[in-house]
This record gives structure tokens, sequence and C-alpha cells, in this order.
């Protein structure tokens, strides 16, 4: 009898885990706040990349590849990217075309999927604007005398029930500067009048670009429609970010904006807040010059994707020696005609419907491993269709779908002096010694192997090897 998936998640409009029911059975539709493409990623970018990657491989899992939508914005207009041009004496069209870029580099190292679509805020202006207008007419935002265009909190009755924040005490002590034509220090901006010298479009209020938060409900509310399932990001943006996107689509439609609302834990480095500042700031492409893509993906995973990720050499060292572990499994195995679904993976889905619980599915996957090597010697085949079972369940995670070879012989990406021809000239020595019986011949040669980080692994069919 086929496993039945009960997914329950975490929502964070309720607080609560609550089962998950599609508007359309047929149709599962995802929104992720995506990248603001000004800089290189970094490993906060990482966690949001792999996690929600994640999410949609399990959901295609379960309602199938055709019938989920997975939707991942880009803002490519906004304070810090006009800013970063300007320093750089170059448009900002060549900025973020080269930053998008070197982010999708990054997320297909790292095993992200693209998604479905990519919007991007510059192309959806006429929509911006639209939604905007709308919300004017509805009463809920209205154009200032500075040429802004502000919306109007006070008209929203829901506002903070994402957040839980009370509007009277986000007000207290909030002091509206002069020079601002807004009536509350809550309201937030919509569309700003255009300044010197910045990208402008225009508008019935005149030429000026979008507020930040008005992008994502106009982009999510254009591609998957006013009333959607899921709406994801990191934790930083629950609130103002996700708590005006609320606001403003649900005043703009008058209908329910999103039925769930997902957001991944923040990153620390080694306990303390990243932060430039602190000097402990690191993009995806420093971390990958000393890891493997795939072990910065395994230490992601290896924390629940709700709870604090803490960043550290140490625990980047952990997740290697346990994907190499992983690997050593499926070494020298042969593939099988048909993947059999068996007691490991019920477990396996029954982790990931609770609230995608990957260090649980990843335990699963060592289950597996240690069965791998159990029957590897004693009963070949049955070794054969477990591993055809732990790769398939990896795939769900994004892992194990390189060659073990591949993987192991590669090591820690650093690598020593000895070129893999080289290792293997010296393995023929060493055999050729062991076989001459000039012991001290062998371990010198195995003492240089281990030198240039070379791990041997003698047994019945032979010696293998892979970088430490």
């Amino acid at each position: 009898m086929a496993y039945r998936h009960e997914l329950k998640l975490h929502n964070n409009l309720s607080k609560q885990k609550e089962r998950f029911v599609p508007i359309d059975p047929n149709h599962v539709r995802m929104y992720v706040c995506g990248m603001t493409v000004y800089d290189h990623c970094h490993i906060g970018h990482a966690r949001v990349l792999v996690v929600f990657d994640v999410v949609s491989r399990y959901l295609r899992r379960i309602y199938g590849a055709s019938q989920v939508s997975y939707v991942r914005n880009i803002t490519d207009i906004d304070d810090k990217i006009i800013a970063r041009a300007n320093d750089n004496g170059e448009a900002i069209d060549a900025l973020t075309e080269r930053y998008i870029a070197l982010m999708h580099e990054d997320a297909e190292r790292l095993g992200v999927l693209p998604p479905d679509q990519e919007p991007r805020a510059t192309r959806y202006m006429d929509e911006i604007i639209a939604m905007v207008q709308r919300l004017i007419e509805r009463g809920y935002a209205y154009a200032a005398a500075n040429g802004d265009v502000y919306y109007d909190v006070s008209r929203f009755e829901g506002y903070g029930k994402l957040s839980g924040k009370n509007p009277d005490d986000l007000r207290a002590g909030e002091r509206v500067a002069v020079d601002e034509g807004k009536d509350d220090p809550l309201d937030f901006v919509l569309w700003k009048a255009a300044k010197p010298g910045e990208p402008s479009w225009d508008s019935p209020w005149g030429a000026g670009r979008p507020g930040w938060h008005i992008e994502c409900s106009a982009m999510s509310t254009q591609t998957l429609g006013e009333h959607f399932d899921i709406h994801g990001g990191g934790l930083d943006l629950q609130f103002p970010h996700h708590e005006n996107e609320i606001a403003q689509s649900e005043g703009a439609c008058g209908c329910t904006f999103v039925n769930y609302w997902m957001h991944n834990g923040f990153v620390r480095v080694d306990n303390e807040k990243m932060s430039k500042s602190l000097g402990n700031f690191f993009t995806i492409r420093e971390v990958m010059e000393r890891y493997d893509p795939e072990v910065i993906r395994f230490f992601i995973l290896g924390s629940h994707y709700r709870s604090p990720l803490n960043y550290s050499d140490q625990h980047l060292d952990n997740a290697r020696a346990s994907l190499t572990s992983l690997y050593n499994s499926l070494r020298g195995i042969g593939p099988v005609d048909e993947v059999a679904e068996g007691e490991h993976s019920e477990r396996f889905y029954a982790a990931m419907d609770e609230d995608f619980s990957t260090p649980d599915a990843i335990a699963v996957l060592f289950d597996l491993a240690g069965e791998i090597n159990r029957n590897r010697q004693q009963d070949g085949a049955r070794a054969a269709r477990l591993a055809a079972e732990l790769k398939a369940l990896g795939a769900l995670l994004g892992l194990l779908q390189q060659d073990p070879e591949a993987f192991l012989k590669r090591g820690s990406g650093q690598g020593g002096s000895l070129s893999d021809e080289q290792v293997e000239a010296l393995i023929a020595a060493r055999l050729q010694a062991r076989q001459d019986k000039d012991w001290a011949e062998s371990d010198r040669i195995r003492d240089q192997l281990k030198e240039d980080g070379i791990v041997l692994e003698d047994g019945p069919q032979g010696t293998s090897w892979r970088r430490g």
C-alpha cells in the first residue's frame, strides 16, 4: 500500500502547526521573496535558496511536478542598488544583470533548481502602478504633497496579525520627520517621487519608482493570483515587509492574501549575528572556495529550517564528514532497474510531512547507509536496492546525486599536491611493495599519501581512496 501523505507545516500566521490543504488540490502555489541584486549572495541567502528548493521538491513529490507553481522574485530596483551603481559609476541595468547571473551560478552550484517563474520588479511596473491606484480608489492609500504615495495603516484592521505587533505600541515613540508627507508614523511608502539622477517611471502621481513592499504584492498576485497557498522568506522579512504585503494585497483585493506563511530562521556565525561590521560576513562564493557546494547544502539541511543556523568551520567539517560517510555507502554499488520504496521511505516521508523536518529525514538516510554496508558482502542485490532507495530519497533533498567516486576523490576541494593519476600510481607502488613484503616502503607510501590528505581504505576488493 502506497504511503499516504499528510503534510503539516508551521504557519507563522497562526503560530501553529497546521495540516496543509491547498486551495486547489490540483495546483499548489508558492511565492518566496528572493534577492535584492546589488552584491554577492551571502550564506543567509544560501539558506533561503536551499530551504525553499527542498520545500518545492517535496511538494512536487506529493502533488506532481506539473501541479506546483514556485515563484521567487528578484528586486532589481531600490535604494541600495542605485547607491551601488553610482559608487561603481555604472548603469543600474549592468549592475543588476551581473549580480543576477552570479546569483544563478551560486544557486546552480548549491543544487538549487530554478523556480517556475522569476519575476523582476522593473518588468512589473504597470502592475505595480495599477495596484497603487486601486489602493487609492479603495481608500487605503493617499498621495502626499511631497509627491509620494503612502499606505494608510489605520485603514487596515488586521495590521500586525502576522508579526503579532500592536500598531499602538509601534506608534509609541515614533515621530514623523518634517520633510515627510505621511499622516501617520506607521504609514509606509508605495510610490516614491523621482529624485534627480535616479531612474523613474511615469505614473498618475508623477515620475517615480515603487517602494519595496508593493513590488512583491504586485508580482505575487500577478503570477499566482490574489489568493494563494504559501508565502515564504527569511524571518527578517516577517516585519515589516510581509506584514505590509498583507495590508497592501488584502486592501487591494478585499480577500485573503496567503493561507500559510513560512519563515526560515536566522544564520549566525560562531553564535554571533552575521554582520560586515563584525567581520564575520561570508558570501556563498567564499565558502565554496573551501567546501564542496553539496557539503554547504547538507550543513543547511542538518538544522530544521525554522531554527537558528550556526555557521562555523567545525560544523561544516562535520557536515563534510557526514556526507562523505553517505557517499562511502554508495561506493561500488551497481545500478538497479527499479527503485522500491520500503520502511525507510515511509519513515523519511513521515519526517518530511512534519513541517519539513530535514534533520529527521537525514537520520533515515544514515540508517539506510548502515543497512547498505551490512548487506554489501552478504547480499549484493539487496545492497543495490537499498542504495537506489537512498539516492531516490536523497534527491528529494538535493543530495547524493553525484558519482560517489568523483565526490570522494574531490574531497574538501582544497586539494593536495598530488593529482589523481599520481595517487593511483602511488597506490599501485604500495600494492607492489606489499606483494614484495617490503613493509617499510608500503608504510612510507601510505604516510606520503596521508600527508597529502589521501585516505586509503583496504578491503577484499582492493584499495580504494578518497581525499580527506
